[in-house]
């Protein structure tokens, strides 16, 4: 096998070996399935860590064996498709948010090997899955406890890029916010990068000199600017309050193991594998969780959110999934 990755190669689990022929359709449920992992940012970024940590903890129980390649480009990323669909994997992970029509057409020609695609798109076929990132719900949460704590009534957030996966998070905040505080105003930016803190970090204080004081930080490096300038932060993905303990007060958390655990459930019992795993990200499914510092919220914001948690848990209230572009 020659993998060729920016950054580095290493494979998780005791017994991991890739050469065996991948047939995702016989998969045994005695063995650990086989993962390849490609990852356009480095492991370190929120949302590639959240998945790599995810993964690393399957294997560590057994469940799964991991290998990846990190700071993959789009112009490489169909060539690494097809070397780890070539060696022997089971299931091919990635992120085809740059790259739609050359992943699906790696997948056509693997029938034989599951793929698990972060895509803007539908599945496609029978081995092509995809998933999104929907911790919108913890989003319009911690919007729901940011809408009681702000003096100047503008919200900012800092994004990346403005796609669907993106903009519903912005939106869910959005709303959470207005429920508790119909006249809010909002300023947002999007910084052309997925990983870029100190792109992020100027977005965030532009915000701020326009009024903002409290940030939704979709990128890392959004809570430093916060931070900087003594106004509060909303983390995504990560729980951000440890490392920003005075000024990170609530996180939407992203929990990716629900979506590890039902596509391997899939490929052992020989399921096809194109369709939507997005809803595993939902909060009935432990996908994504509200994480906040109560030492740093007024109590009176805490009886509105817990009781709208209540009813997102129960299924009697569903966050809107809005895809446009926030104003």
């Amino acid at each position: 096998m020659s993998i060729r990755p920016t950054r580095r190669h290493v494979l998780v689990g005791a017994a991991a070996t890739l050469v065996l022929p991948a047939m995702f359709r016989s998969a045994r449920a005695d063995t650990p399935v086989r993962v390849a992992g490609i990852h356009a940012s480095p492991v370190e970024n929120a949302w590639n860590s959240r998945i790599h940590e995810a993964m690393r903890q399957a294997a560590a129980d057994g469940l799964i064996e991991y290998t990846f390649s990190e700071g993959v480009s789009a112009t490489d990323y169909p060539r690494v498709m097809r070397e780890f669909a070539e060696s022997g994997v089971d299931l091919v992970w990635g992120e085809s948010y740059a790259v739609e029509r050359e992943a699906r057409r790696v997948a056509a020609d693997y029938p034989d090997v599951a793929f698990l695609m972060g895509s803007s798109g539908g599945p496609e076929g029978e081995n092509f899955g995809v998933f999104g990132t929907q911790n919108h719900e913890s989003a319009y949460l911690a919007g729901m406890l940011a809408g009681r704590m702000s003096q100047t009534g503008v919200f900012g957030s800092v994004g990346g890029y403005p796609i669907p996966e993106v903009n519903l998070l912005i939106n869910a905040y959005r709303a959470g916010v207005r429920e508790v505080r119909p006249d809010a105003r909002f300023l947002n930016g999007f910084i052309g990068a997925w990983f870029d803190p100190a792109r992020a970090k100027e977005a965030g204080i532009a915000q701020i000199d326009a009024g903002a004081d409290i940030l939704f930080g979709e990128r890392i490096g959004t809570a430093d600017a916060a931070q900087e300038r003594g106004v509060k932060a909303i983390g995504s993905l990560l729980d951000y309050t440890p490392r920003y303990p005075e000024t990170v007060f609530a996180n939407a958390v992203w929990n990716y193991r629900p979506t590890i655990d039902a596509i391997v459930a899939d490929i052992r019992a020989g399921n096809p594998v194109g369709r939507d795993y997005s809803e595993f990200s939902l909060m009935r499914h432990g996908g994504n969780e509200l994480v906040f510092d109560a030492g740093q919220v007024p109590e009176d914001a805490l009886p509105a959110m817990e009781a709208r948690r209540a009813e997102i848990m129960a299924g009697t209230f569903e966050v809107p999934i809005v895809t446009t572009e926030p104003a």
